[in-house]
């Protein structure tokens, strides 16, 4: 049987699976220069990578990743980040992911994935290759800035004018002796 992988975040695992992502075919599709202004100074195919480090890596956040960064010579590597000081900010990364889209996410998956069948079609034990690509995020975000009107549980009111009710205590004010001054009050009334 084949040996495991190497534990993630590790220069030997990132060496591994370096050959597979399709650098050619992410910078052909995404590698678009801007009509104005200055061109990027990171290519599609980096900044996919640098999105993939936060799978491959125990860095799950993109601001921890940028942060780290330049502190790890295999991550850079992995990333093709030709200097440590000059790596893209987290603005970069979400700017990308909007470029690219959930469509053009599934079609690198596509091309990282079609081998993989292939492959797996000839395995003689196998039987089935989990996809979970499609699947919806359980959230969306900024929830609590936004609030929607909460439904209706119970039955609508009828549209008829309302009659003012009867109050059910006691509107008669009283009128009660009060002394002023510090004379003791009897024990009955308290």
């Amino acid at each position: 049987m084949n040996a495991p992988l190497p534990m993630t975040g590790t220069t030997r695992l990132l060496t591994l699976l370096d050959r597979y992502i399709p650098d050619d075919f992410i910078n052909e599709h995404w590698n678009v220069r801007p009509a104005r202004g200055p061109h990027r100074r990171f290519s599609a195919a980096q900044l996919w990578r640098v999105h993939l480090l936060t799978v491959l890596t125990p860095v799950h956040a993109l601001n921890l990743l940028v942060a780290m960064l330049p502190e790890q010579r295999a991550w850079r590597q992995f990333a093709r980040l030709a200097h440590r000081r000059d790596v893209p900010d987290v603005r970069m990364l979400h700017e990308f992911r909007a470029r690219v889209g959930v469509a053009g996410l599934r079609a690198i998956n596509d091309v990282l994935r079609d081998p993989l069948v292939e492959r797996a079609a000839g395995w003689e034990h196998a039987v089935a290759l989990m996809d979970a690509t499609d699947l919806e995020a359980a959230c969306r975000g900024f929830k609590k800035k936004t609030p929607r009107p909460t439904r209706r549980t119970g039955r609508r009111w009828v549209g008829a004018r309302s009659r003012p009710g009867k109050a059910a205590g006691s509107w008669v004010t009283r009128n009660t002796r009060s002394v002023c001054g510090g004379g003791s009050t009897p024990p009955g009334s308290c």
